[in-house]
């Protein structure tokens, strides 16, 4: 049977295949690398916030209760300062999110790439196993044409030899 003339390309697309699906594995891990780490700092945004609230709160119980406004000052400013703190990690939450954002969309590329590779794999299999039944089929005509040839020659062999024995 006659070697598929397109078995080296049929490789190198499904090498790349190979190729492609390894860069998604990977993209999706660093996908959830970056969401643990985006959760990890919405937790510690939610801890200073936590902190900021319960600063407001005794702010306003020293208020209810009345005490000396030197208290109430340093609480004041010391809410400013946990207010800073909770902006700044509202801040890197928010930066964070942009590096999920974008780890998200270089794993959509990743799976369309794939997508588009194992598109072509499928078109050159598709093609080799068409390419597959034509040389049988060309194979079985091959034969048969050799078959019809050797039967005639053996006719033609009987037939002569039938003619030289009746001819004496």
């Amino acid at each position: 049977m006659a070697k598929y003339p397109l078995e080296p390309v049929l490789a190198i697309k499904k090498d790349r295949v190979n190729r492609a699906e390894k860069v998604v594995k990977e993209k999706r891990r660093l996908l959830e690398l970056e969401q643990e780490k985006l959760q990890e700092k919405e937790a510690t945004r939610d801890k200073v916030k936590n902190h900021y609230m319960q600063k407001i709160q005794q702010l306003r119980e020293l208020l209810d209760e009345g005490t000396t406004s030197d208290a109430v000052l340093q609480i004041k400013a010391y809410i400013k300062v946990v207010a800073i703190q909770l902006a700044e990690e509202e801040e890197k939450v928010n930066k964070q999110k942009e590096v999920v954002l974008a780890a998200a969309k270089e794993l959509e590329k990743a799976e369309a790439n794939l997508a588009k590779r194992r598109k072509e794999e499928e078109k050159t299999r598709l093609h080799k196993e068409a390419w597959m039944k034509e040389a049988l089929k060309e194979e079985a005509r091959a034969e048969e044409k050799e078959q019809d040839e050797m039967g005639q020659l053996l006719y033609q062999l009987h037939q002569k030899k039938q003619r030289e024995s009746g001819g004496r």
